[in-house]
């Protein structure tokens, strides 16, 4: 058709990408808390998220944030399920246990550490939530993030090394 100048149909322009998922299972150990960060780490960089970037620490200081809190609140647990989504320009960390117990994620209620979660997802237009698990008798924790363009994560990263070399 001459109007859309040899373009591909609309519905083919607005297709958003597949999202991209990795979900990996720990045995509840103090180890747990390593292994999910290197697993984390691992798939980033094929999640367009450089290794070393600002946004890539605070997707790992969550995930690590998020394991300790299963060890201590979920000692029950035999096992923790880690797994990061990303697409349409989001990435999500998840963290699910077998305690059923959701935390309290209001202001008066979040302790120091997902206080810290919540701010950092919040520093990406995140946030934080809470759900009853589906497939099993636990809950999930969910993290959005939104994934910085590479031109502002790049200014961003340069920018804080600066401040930490003075």
């Amino acid at each position: 058709m001459p109007w859309r100048g040899g373009r591909p149909a609309a519905a083919h322009e607005h297709v958003r990408p597949a999202a991209q998922r990795h979900i990996a299972s720990f045995r509840l150990e103090p180890q747990a808390v390593r292994r999910a960060r290197e697993s984390v780490a691992e798939h980033l960089p094929a999640a367009g998220v450089a290794p070393g970037s600002a946004f890539a620490d605070a997707v790992l200081l969550v995930t690590s944030e998020l394991v300790v809190n299963v060890l201590r609140h979920a000692p029950r647990s035999p096992v923790v399920d880690v797994g990061i989504t990303v697409g349409a320009g989001h990435l999500v960390v998840r963290v699910a246990d077998a305690e059923p117990q959701l935390p309290d994620l209001s202001a008066e209620g979040m302790g120091a550490g997902l206080r810290m979660v919540a701010e950092l997802a919040a520093d990406y237009n995140g946030d934080v939530s809470a759900e009853p698990g589906v497939d099993h008798d636990g809950k999930v924790i969910l993290v959005r993030f939104s994934v910085p363009s590479q031109g502002h994560g790049q200014q961003w990263t340069s920018q804080k090394s600066r401040e930490t070399t003075r």
